[in-house]
């Protein structure tokens, strides 16, 4: 059975959204969320990622990184997985307890359940890419393998790990 995800104050799963508040260290800044990180990767080497870096929430952040007036990089639509990807992974490997969460999801599918955005989310129609959600599973199967452990929780020789 899937599990559905949104908005960051969900429980238990609202950690999975990029609004949740689990900064991380990437490119040797702090940044307050992993939206802050993504939006402004869109410009990097600018004074306009800066100034997402230091937005006030993760929403602003998004709105400053989604500005028509300012000139995206020209490989963004080429290495925004990438960026995900990394952002993703040093949330869940910095923050324990929701590593935790995203370990007990055990295989199940991952989705991010919005209507306004096919691409990293399921879409209006249901038929998105879920790039956030896949994202999250290959982040799980990652965080597991480096850990020994099974889907079930189990190590390689079918005993239930603790944490």
């Amino acid at each position: 059975m899937p599990i559905y995800f949104y908005g960051a104050e969900e429980v238990p799963y609202g950690c999975f959204s990029n609004f949740s508040a689990h900064g991380v260290d990437l490119d040797g800044y702090w940044w307050p969320t992993t939206e802050h990180y993504v939006q402004a990767q869109k410009f990097t080497g600018t004074r306009h990622a800066e100034l997402i870096r230091r937005a006030g929430t993760p929403l602003r952040a998004a709105e400053l990184g989604r500005d028509p007036s300012k000139a995206m990089r020209r490989d963004w639509e080429r290495v925004k997985d990438d960026v995900m990807r990394r952002a993703v992974a040093a949330k869940f490997r910095t923050h324990t307890d929701i590593g935790a969460i995203l370990l007990a999801t055990g295989d199940a599918e991952i989705v991010e359940d919005t209507t306004s955005d096919h691409y990293w989310g399921r879409g209006r129609t249901g038929t998105g890419k879920n790039m956030l959600g896949r994202i999250l599973m290959r982040t799980r199967s990652r965080i597991r393998a480096e850990r020994g452990e099974a889907g079930d929780g189990r190590d390689p020789r079918g005993r239930v790990s603790r944490p």
